[in-house]
């Protein structure tokens, strides 16, 4: 028999048999994501409401949605190097350049919020500041850009500082990166593998020898080479990311300062002088240089194998 509710043409999609309508008593997708807490915690201060300020609410919101989800994956990624693991950890690796690659394609909704639409809702912000993301400051930690002055921002939100306090005081993924290969057999600098881990990462030549080794020689021990060009992806993709920001604010906002007392675009502009892993970018200068021709005349192709 034809179904009561089937339509010829093809535009309706009749419900299979099988489908259960009746959800009483059983976990439903509302309840299993929380849908009723997390669609009301979009609160626009505006007043009158602005349309486009819902954007700007939800551009952030799910922006911090895909950072938890990032800083998940990276201290998953350092408790795998640091039980020497590095095929999960390179698995982690694998779905932050992802979730990355979201989050630099996310500033092309909120480019669409032109500046004579932010500016009507703009002061409704007060002092609110992505650079209070605490969240975005744990990544940031986490990759080694640590900076000990920024835990006094979140004296007032007791969780938030404490996280940071914790990851201040930890290893970074470079840092569990390099333990490994030491383990491995690795020359990896004494002085390195002691460092205060509390200080921000600084360039360190002696390791870009090690890298030379790693990169040129047909010995190099599974996943080290592969995670070196993880690295490289992540912190590729986090100064996009950090770009696209630079580019969104300087076509809303121009040259004016930031709504937390920063300066605004000239801020945004020196972080792209930050690195978090200044050996795997130099290393590449050195490499085929004279003496240091690949052992064995094979070099790895971009997906880590030979040809």
């Amino acid at each position: 028999m034809v179904p009561s509710d089937h339509d010829p043409s093809g535009s309706v999609r009749p419900l299979e048999d099988s489908i259960r309508t009746d959800l009483g008593g059983a976990m439903t997708y509302a309840a299993y994501l929380d849908l009723d807490r997390l669609l009301a915690a979009q609160h626009p201060r505006s007043r009158p409401e602005h349309h486009d300020e819902l954007l700007f609410i939800v551009q952030h919101q799910t922006s911090e949605l895909w950072l938890k989800l990032v800083l998940h994956e990276l201290r998953a990624a350092c408790r795998h190097l640091a039980g020497d693991a590095p095929a999960p950890a390179l698995k982690c690796l694998a779905r932050v350049k992802n979730v990355e690659r979201t989050l630099i394609e996310q500033w092309s909704v909120l480019a669409t919020l032109t500046p004579r639409e932010y500016a009507q809702f703009r002061g409704a912000l007060g002092n609110a500041s992505g650079f209070q993301s605490h969240q975005y400051r744990a990544v940031e930690f986490v990759l080694g850009n640590k900076h000990p002055g920024m835990l006094a921002v979140f004296d007032g939100e007791p969780a938030a500082r404490a996280l940071l306090a914790e990851l201040l005081a930890a290893p970074t993924l470079y840092d569990e990166f390099l333990r490994l290969m030491a383990r491995l057999g690795l020359p990896v600098p004494a002085a390195v593998l002691q460092r205060d881990v509390r200080q921000p990462w600084t360039f360190q030549p002696d390791l870009v020898p090690v890298f030379r080794e790693v990169y040129e020689s047909t010995g190099t021990p599974w996943g080290v080479y592969e995670a070196c060009e993880s690295l490289v992806d992540v912190e590729d993709n986090w100064q996009l990311w950090r770009f696209r920001h630079l580019r969104t604010v300087q076509r809303t906002i121009g040259a004016k300062t930031g709504t937390g007392g920063s300066s605004g675009v000239g801020f945004l502009r020196r972080a792209l002088d930050l690195t978090f892993f200044p050996e795997l970018y130099a290393v590449r200068t050195v490499i085929g240089t004279a003496g240091g021709e690949p052992r064995g005349g094979s070099e790895r192709g971009d997906d880590g194998s030979r040809t």
